[in-house]
């Protein structure tokens, strides 16, 4: 029998000139899958680029992750913004990456949306599309991660785009689907040990408990531990011990990178 498959993604290279955040090397050779900042939430040139070239020596996908242009709030800031904005807003980020990607031998993986906007796309198809048109001008191979089980997923789904369906194992679910608000009690997980059910859940049995108690059934392609949670290392090497130990193999959904 073929040994299940599952990607391990995590948000990175979110430092900001002498703002040091999280531990991108150690974090780039656990999982299998880097989400890069794109300097309008989070990353500046140098940083970015460093992220980049440690993903490659560790044999990281590199993907963008493109936000909302929110520093300060960094890219968790709901915004109401015209679709042409948004869709101009995500082509500008992504040629921004793939310009020092291209500097180190790399090319895009696939493209995650960040923070707010990712959040929006989950319930607005439109939104969804935009963001879609934006990667489809850039690259049309290039899939876009999403939440399981999402408005975006169907949208996008139905628009003939490819869609990495991602899960999330540091942070809670409302019954709906949808990830329960930063800042709501309980919305980030940092017991390891439910982290580590969570991951073992979602990759072999496609599964997760809401908040409520609630079982929903979600099919998924990558899960993503956020970089810049406190403990992301630690539970970086406990989940990948878990799933390895289940007899998941942990690759990279999207396009190989080049060198």
């Amino acid at each position: 029998m073929e040994a299940m498959t599952i990607d391990l993604n995590s948000d990175l290279g979110e430092s900001f000139g002498r703002w040091q955040l999280g531990d991108d090397g150690a974090l780039l050779r656990l999982v299998s899958s880097a989400n890069v900042a794109c300097g309008f939430h989070a990353g500046d040139p140098q940083g970015i680029r460093r992220t980049v070239r440690a993903a490659r020596e560790a044999g990281a996908a590199v993907g963008a992750h493109p936000g909302y242009f929110d520093l300060r709030g960094f890219g968790r800031v709901p915004m109401q913004l015209p679709d042409a904005i948004v869709r101009d807003d995500v082509l500008y980020q992504l040629g921004a990456l793939a310009a020092l990607a291209h500097a180190e031998g790399v090319r895009l993986a696939h493209v995650k949306p960040h923070g707010a906007l990712y959040n929006a796309m989950a319930t607005h198809e439109e939104l969804a599309l935009a963001v879609a048109e934006a990667v489809g001008a850039f690259d049309r191979r290039l899939p876009i991660m999403v939440l399981a089980g999402s408005a975006a997923e169907r949208a996008l789904l139905a628009a003939g785009t490819h869609v990495l369906r991602e899960g999330f194992l540091d942070r809670a679910y409302l019954p709906d689907g949808t990830l329960a608000p930063r800042g709501t009690p309980g919305a980030v997980l940092d017991d390891p040990d439910r982290v580590v059910e969570q991951a073992l859940r979602l990759a072999t049995e496609h599964r997760v408990l809401a908040v409520d108690g609630t079982e929903l059934t979600l099919e998924v392609d990558t899960l993503c531990l956020h970089g810049d949670n406190a403990a992301a290392l630690e539970l970086a090497r406990r989940v990948r011990d878990a799933l390895e130990g289940a007899g998941v193999r942990i690759a990279s959904a999207g396009l190989l990178h080049d060198t």
